[in-house]
């Protein structure tokens, strides 16, 4: 079986993501998400913005010294639209294994969860990210 995970090593485990449950009642916008937003373990951010009346996600950095075959600049979440109270569900790439899963994500707070799904959603891997400066 497939890790989803970008890189083999390094702790990187830039899992191609997006969300889980939504919580606040208001309609999901994109600049409630819109900004950089640090991985939980460190070593990567991404840039959400819109684009094209949807949200997408550019990695801006990846920590020095990380094995991994992404590169800055690289979109890896893209078509993003608005799924449900600050939920968003579309597309996520994993540029370990070149390939395209479907996408959710969810806004709680400061808290922002990433999720990448294959086989219709029967496996499935996802990450936190907060705020960057």
């Amino acid at each position: 079986m497939r890790r989803f995970s970008i890189a083999r090593r390094g702790g990187f485990g830039f899992a191609i993501l997006a969300a889980m449950v939504a919580v606040s009642g208001s309609p999901a916008r994109a600049d409630d998400v819109a900004g950089v937003w640090l991985r939980d373990s460190g070593a990567s951010k991404v840039k959400f913005a819109p684009c094209g009346g949807a949200v997408c996600g550019t990695l801006v950095w990846i920590k020095p010294g990380t094995d991994t075959p992404a590169k800055i600049g690289q979109k890896v979440f893209f078509d993003m639209k608005p799924s449900g109270p600050n939920a968003w569900s579309g597309s996520a790439f994993n540029p370990e294994d070149g390939k395209t899963y479907s996408g959710k994500m969810s806004l709680e707070g400061a808290k922002l969860t990433t999720q990448g799904c294959a086989m219709a959603g029967l496996i499935c891997k996802s990450a936190s990210w907060t705020r960057s400066n």
